[in-house]
């Protein structure tokens, strides 16, 4: 570690254990570490501690940074070395091979104690970086601390329970016992639970439990998609939006962009936590080979945070005006009471059967089902209705769709979960909601609050509603609005063109002629 010409760095060339568990490469592990104060490295009596302990990229390069700035201070390597790596550095393993990793990427031996390692100053194994196995508390069948299910978690010595000890504690401050000036680290993102038909974030809880022990400073690399969606996370996004102690927030709207090879949808963000800081956040956007920032930005303007700070000026004129939001008209998920795989239906039409609109591998189809057996919100069963995919996934795109393309089913007409639609009163009402569906202007408002593939029906609060007597255009639109021409061409360069449908429908119990992408299955 502290040798010279220690290139190629190994720490670039690892392959991640698993999807949800990523290694920090070097260089964007010296980028957090670049929104610390300079001081820092100077400091004997600082102390960290890296929560999420994986290849040790963070310890090692906090390790350098500190051999420098104490060199006056210690003159003497080895003693510098040993201070360092027994007073100053600490560090949780998620895995058992985690912890070896990293206490070979620290200490340069998989043994701190060992006949190689760089320190000579521990009389243990683990020295500090430590790796215990911890169980699951079940309770209902889930975790009580992380919310992992017991179906999939639940397992045998020979393998992994993903159980990390940071988080399955009430009290994390008495792990070390000790206080830390900083915690910084890269969690774990989700954890499969219900049988592992639905993922929830983790990521929360490391950043809860740490400022907990009220440390200096705070920083951890996690997903975006906290910023305005996510399982569970309401809470979260609310306590991160309103702490006015987050000093810098850095935010990449492609994961693959940080990890490579790495493609969660929404991205990926770090973040600087200030314990003695209260103010405005300075946040930078990389979106591509564009960086937009630092900006000073408040992050609780709005209930969700809109993530490029180009869009305020436009997302401000248009809710100036004052307008219904178009959810009015917007049913809510699986209003018909019917989930995407559902299969409760005809192929043929018998008397008294009406259409049900459902998607198979990406297919639009109509399936048939009797009127009686539609027992929720049976009043919208008769409305015209222009059906728009809940999920349209084009990883990371750009210019993007943001949407599927919407259709119009007469009435009468249900669907499964698969669609949202909207519910007016003519044929001419539908023709113009789905007119304005396939404008710049609305899937752009709609893609402030989309972070991930799902377009539920909350992604559609800021979009307003119009007079449905005639067909919109982006033109009429950002005239409505007052949008300069700047603003146009930002909103063009983010979205993409969709042309106008042709009158084509799906034929009963066939596939459309108006393909889905919507990654629905």
């Amino acid at each position: 570690m502290f040798r010279n010409n220690y290139n190629p760095d190994v720490l670039t060339c690892l392959a991640n254990l698993s999807s949800d568990e990523v290694f920090t490469p070097p260089q964007v592990a010296n980028d957090i570490l670049d929104l610390l104060p300079a001081e820092l490295w100077s400091d004997p009596e600082a102390t960290f501690l890296d929560p999420v302990c994986k290849s040790g990229v963070f310890l090692r390069e906090i390790a350098r940074r500190l051999d420098v700035g104490l060199e006056k201070l210690i003159p003497d390597k080895q003693q510098r070395i040993n201070h360092i790596l027994t007073r100053q550095l600490h560090g949780l393993a998620i895995t058992e091979l985690t912890a070896l990793l990293a206490r070979r990427s620290v200490y340069c031996s998989k043994a701190a104690d060992g006949k190689y390692s760089v320190c000579d100053g521990f009389s243990d194994v683990q020295g500090n970086i430590r790796f215990g196995r911890v169980e699951h508390t079940w309770e209902n069948g889930h975790c009580s601390f992380c919310g992992a299910g017991q179906v999939n978690y639940e397992r045998g010595e020979e393998l992994e329970t993903h159980a990390y000890r940071f988080i399955h504690t009430a009290k994390p401050e008495e792990i070390f016992n000790m206080k830390f000036d900083v915690i910084i680290g890269n969690p774990p993102y989700q954890l499969g639970s219900d049988g592992g038909t639905r993922d929830i974030p983790i990521y929360n809880r490391f950043v809860d439990h740490a400022k907990k022990l009220k440390p200096r400073f705070l920083s951890m690399i996690i997903p975006s998609r906290w910023m305005a969606s996510g399982l569970g996370l309401s809470e979260f996004r609310r306590t991160m939006l309103e702490d006015r102690r987050i000093r810098a927030l850095v935010d990449y709207e492609r994961m693959g962009e940080v990890f490579p090879g790495v493609d969660f949808e929404g991205g990926v963000c770090y973040f600087l936590w200030d314990r003695d800081y209260e103010g405005d956040c300075d946040v930078t956007t990389i979106s591509g080979s564009e960086t937009i920032g630092p900006a000073a930005r408040s992050l609780n303007e709005y209930d969700i945070f809109v993530r490029n700070g180009r869009a305020l000026t436009i997302l401000r004129k248009v809710l100036r005006q004052g307008e219904a939001s178009i959810t009015e008209i917007l049913s809510v998920d699986k209003e018909f009471g019917w989930t995407s795989n559902f299969d409760g239906f005809r192929a043929e039409r018998r008397h008294d059967d009406i259409p049900l609109h459902y998607n198979r591998k990406g297919k639009r189809l109509i399936g048939w089902i009797d009127r009686k057996a539609v027992v929720k919100s049976p009043r919208l069963v008769d409305t015209w209705k222009v059906m728009v995919p809940q999920a349209f996934g084009e990883r990371g795109a750009r210019p993007a769709f943001v949407l599927g393309r919407s259709f119009i089913a007469p009435p009468p007409s249900v669907c499964t979960q698969t669609y949202l639609f909207f519910y007016v009163g003519s044929k001419r009402a539908a023709e113009s909601v789905d007119s304005y569906l396939r404008t710049r202007f609305l899937r752009f408002i709609v893609s402030l609050r989309k972070i991930t593939q799902h377009a539920p029906r909350s992604t559609y609060t800021w979009v307003p509603q119009q007079a449905w007597d005639r067909t919109w255009t982006d033109g009429a639109l950002y005239k409505k609005y007052g949008l300069t021409n700047d603003e146009i061409a930002f909103i063009e360069s983010k979205i993409r063109p969709m042309e106008a449908s042709d009158e084509s429908r799906a034929s009963p119990g066939g596939v459309s002629e108006l393909p889905d992408s919507t990654g629905v299955r």
